[in-house]
């Protein structure tokens, strides 16, 4: 019996040997119980597709949790999200047949921009936050933004960016949301303090995103979980002079609304995209790719190595130590 459906309304699916429909190619990454292929499809020359391979048998127990994936992918069709576009599975692998992109991540594109701008950034919030503002607006929680999760469609120029990886991913109305999950450093102080949560979850995070699309640096680190914790809970950040000296205070409040600490004081994503500094002419033209993409490749090592570490298992021990405080 297969173990997902075709669509929402289903528990089955007809079991379709994939090579048949698509010519597997180059490997293109590598997770704790899947890969990702780049494949040509047969009936379609010239299309290719980014195929999310996953062994069955490594599922056991976390059956849902893919379950609970391909529904959000299903709900969701936005220009800015990359796509599911089909499902397959047989006796070994169930296959996700996503949108390929192509354009790379978020800060690697930044650093080797020739010159980049508050506009730029401005442009990049602008278009995360429609995204998310869509999937909420659809009862979806992402739970897990962080500039991994965003890509750029296209090597061009001019490319849109998308948000992926919706592993950790939420429909609203399914249960109570308290589970300790996300990446130290982007995640919501009403996580970390161990309080049943919201879509407000997803705006916190992109107001850590646009302070470093802003600076190069996170608003909060700290090599020792305690202090991050301490800093994450508080709203503890500062705009350090020099860096922030000459960035504009349009784009200071932006952040500020939404790096709330209460959740019900802090912008929706409809008020975030309202606000001048995005929707309007309050983003600076200045010239600020020296100094973000200094702190950027600076910032990159530590970024790297923090993914080496469970990160869910990092937030469930920062929730301890709040509880014995």
């Amino acid at each position: 019996m297969p173990i997902f459906g075709k669509n929402e309304k289903s528990d089955k699916i007809e079991k379709k040997d994939i090579r048949k429909k698509f010519e597997f190619k180059d490997l293109l990454g590598t997770g704790a119980f899947s890969e990702v292929r780049l494949a040509e499809d047969k009936t379609d020359q010239g299309n290719f597709v980014a195929i999310k391979c996953i062994e069955i048998k490594a599922l056991k127990g976390k059956e849902e949790s893919l379950h609970n994936e391909i529904l959000v992918l299903r709900r969701l069709h936005h220009p800015n999200i990359v796509q599911l576009l089909d499902v397959y599975e047989d006796t070994s692998y169930v296959y996700l047949i996503m949108e390929l992109v192509t354009g790379g991540e978020l800060f690697d594109r930044i650093v080797r921009k020739g010159s980049y701008t508050e506009k730029d950034a401005s442009s990049l919030c602008h278009q995360i936050l429609e995204a998310v503002d869509y999937m909420h607006e659809r009862g979806v929680v992402h739970r897990d933004l962080k500039p991994e999760n965003l890509l750029y469609y296209s090597p061009e120029e001019e490319s849109k960016i998308m948000i992926s990886d919706f592993g950790l991913s939420k429909i609203e109305g399914s249960g109570i949301m308290a589970t300790a999950c996300g990446t130290p450093g982007y995640v919501a102080p009403e996580v970390l303090a161990n309080q049943p949560y919201g879509k407000e979850v997803d705006v916190w995070s992109i107001g850590v995103i646009a302070y470093i699309l802003l600076c190069g640096y996170p608003p909060f680190y700290s090599e020792l979980d305690t202090d991050l914790f301490r800093q994450i809970i508080k709203a503890d950040y500062e705009f350090d002079s020099p860096y922030w000296d000459e960035i504009s205070e349009s784009s200071k409040d932006f952040i500020r609304h939404l790096m709330c600490v209460d959740p019900k004081k802090r912008y929706t994503c409809r008020q975030a995209i309202q606000h001048q500094w995005v929707s309007g002419n309050a983003a600076l033209d200045k010239d600020i790719h020296a100094s973000v993409s200094a702190h950027l490749k600076k910032n990159f090592a530590i970024t790297k190595w923090k993914q080496a570490y469970n990160a869910t298992a990092v937030i469930r021990q920062m929730r301890k130590l709040a509880m014995n405080k």
